[in-house]
């Protein structure tokens, strides 16, 4: 059984390993266009987003592809141009959507907040636009080749997406990653660069380092901990270093979590005027319910005190109480940060994971048990018969 934990240790470890460098794989150059190519590409930082392109620096020419994956083929999609600020308003747009099971793309000026997207010539040249929806990935692209405005290579790019209500596109989300869906790119160089102010993109990369951080200790390595007592315990070729396993789990996930939690204290009161209290107070819970976990490892008594069983009692159920509340939380965190929705999904198999090896392992410590509880009886049932022949 030692070895069969070994495997599943190694298992997810090789999980939160692609987890952690994941974040820097570049999915566009793994894409491959049936009908056409292009010499470059970069992934957009929010909303599942990819563009491809060619440029050609005699005319100022580029023919780019924006993919937006995980789309609904109720919805519109839009990537543009502003060539007078980083925002929505004065945006050169490229947008597209489904209906009757036809693809509609056009060029459109965006001139105010309010999501209207009509029909318009841009202040340079788009002399083709098409666009297609694949059903199989849910991915929507619009196809286009326009002619760059006067004056450099870089150029600040809006993208969007949102529902459509018949044929009008409907306004999009206004929180989340819908108003992070800005930047710069480059067409000669290829660099592209994240949009909003130093602060912002501080602040932004604080709050996914406290995502990170509290997916991988509460949510992941307190778990794994649990299972660790709960089941590699049963084999005796594992003890103590079952213990020693389990210990080091729970305080590298507690000392992780600590500094997990304290980015979030410091992104609460950066916060001003948000209110996440359902989550932070959830996490102040966990602090210290974790914390008088730590503390009660100095007092637990030895196996064959009389009140090791109340012990017992105590930090099971404290233990299991924080894996519930860990998991429930980082959830809430994901609907405050709105990622990717991949991560949500790593997140979630990861857990299912979990959950499938402690089934897997719950029967067979079940099987143990009762093995060994053959044996006892059968054991004591022949030194019962031995004795009785001794008096006969």
């Amino acid at each position: 059984m030692a070895v069969f934990f070994r495997s599943v240790l190694l298992f997810v470890c090789l999980i939160l390993t692609t987890l952690v460098l994941s974040t820097n794989a570049q999915t566009c150059r793994s894409y491959t266009f049936s009908n056409r190519a292009f010499a470059s590409c970069t992934d957009l930082q929010v909303l599942n987003s990819f563009l491809h392109w060619t440029y050609t620096p005699s005319n100022r020419t580029v023919n780019l592809a924006y993919r937006h994956t995980g789309i609904s083929p109720s919805s519109w999609i839009a990537w543009a141009i502003n060539p007078t600020g980083r925002g929505m308003v004065g945006s050169q747009a490229l947008v597209a959507f489904q209906t009757g099971g036809q693809m509609n793309a056009y060029t459109s000026q965006v001139t105010s907040t309010q999501t209207v997207l009509p029909r318009g010539n841009l202040s340079f040249p788009v002399p083709t636009i098409t666009a297609e929806f694949a059903n199989n990935n849910r991915e929507m692209t619009i196809f286009a080749t326009l002619v760059l405005p006067p004056g450099g290579t870089t150029v600040n790019q809006v993208w969007q997406q949102g529902p459509m209500n018949g044929n009008t596109p409907q306004i999009h989300l206004l929180n989340g990653a819908n108003i992070r869906s800005t930047g710069t790119i480059d067409f000669l160089s290829g660099q592209s660069g994240g949009g909003g102010s130093a602060a912002a993109n501080s602040r932004l990369k604080r709050r996914n380092v406290h995502g990170v951080l509290n997916a991988v200790s509460w949510g992941t390595l307190m778990p794994l901990g649990a299972i660790i007592a709960r089941y590699l315990r049963v084999a005796k070729s594992a003890d103590p270093a079952w213990f020693y396993l389990h210990i080091a789990c729970q305080t590298s996930a507690y000392a992780v979590g600590v500094a997990g939690w304290g980015t979030g204290l410091k992104l609460g009161s950066d916060s001003v005027g948000i209110q996440y209290n359902p989550h932070r107070n959830i996490g102040i819970a966990l602090f210290v319910l974790a914390t008088l976990q730590v503390f009660a490892l100095l007092l637990r008594p030895k196996p064959d005190h009389k009140y090791r069983f109340y012990w017992n009692i105590y930090h099971h159920s404290m233990g299991y109480l924080v894996i519930i509340l860990s998991v429930v939380n980082i959830y809430k965190g994901f609907d405050i940060l709105e990622p990717e929705k991949k991560w949500k999904r790593i997140y979630t198999g990861v857990l299912i994971t979990l959950g499938v090896i402690a089934v897997i392992l719950e029967a067979f410590t079940w099987v143990i048990v009762i093995k060994r509880k053959k044996k006892s009886e059968e054991k004591s049932h022949h030194g019962v018969n031995g004795h009785q022949q001794q008096g006969v």
